[in-house]
C-alpha cells in the first residue's frame, strides 16, 4: 500500500468518527487552496448536483498546503457531485460509495437472469 493511499484511508477513518452512518449516502474527499475554501460554495456545488450535504469536515492541510475536506452527501452515486465540485474548482481526492458494489452485483445478476431466460 502506498503512503498516499494510507494517508487517504486514515483521513476517511478519522472522518468516520464525526460522520454517523447514513443509508443512501456517499463520501468525497476534496482539496483546495486555503484562500479558495468556502463552505457555502461547497454546499452550493453539492446542491447543484441535486444532493444534500450531510456532513462537512476540514480534515487537514496537506504537504502541498491544500485544505483537505471530507464530505458526506445524501446521494448513492457520488459522481455527479464530484463533477459539480470540479466545475467549482475543487480537486477530488477520493470518492466512496458504500453501495457501489451492491449495484454492480445486482446489475450483473439481472443480466445473467435475462440471458438465461432467452
Amino acid at each position: 500500500m502506498t503512503k498516499e493511499k494510507v494517508s487517504k484511508d486514515a483521513k476517511f477513518e478519522s472522518a468516520e468518527v464525526n460522520f454517523p452512518p447514513v443509508e443512501e449516502s456517499s463520501r468525497l474527499l476534496i482539496a483546495c487552496r486555503p484562500s479558495d475554501y468556502m463552505a457555502s460554495e461547497i454546499a452550493r456545488a453539492v446542491e447543484d448536483a441535486d444532493a444534500r450535504l450531510l456532513n462537512l469536515n476540514v480534515t487537514a492541510i496537506d504537504s502541498d498546503g491544500l485544505t483537505v475536506t471530507a464530505l458526506r452527501v445524501a446521494r448513492r452515486d457520488p459522481q455527479p457531485v464530484a463533477r459539480s465540485l470540479e466545475r467549482y474548482g475543487y480537486t477530488i481526492v477520493e470518492c466512496s460509495a458504500p453501495h457501489a458494489d451492491d449495484d454492480t452485483l445486482r446489475a450483473r445478476y439481472d443480466e445473467l437472469m435475462h440471458y438465461l431466460s432467452i
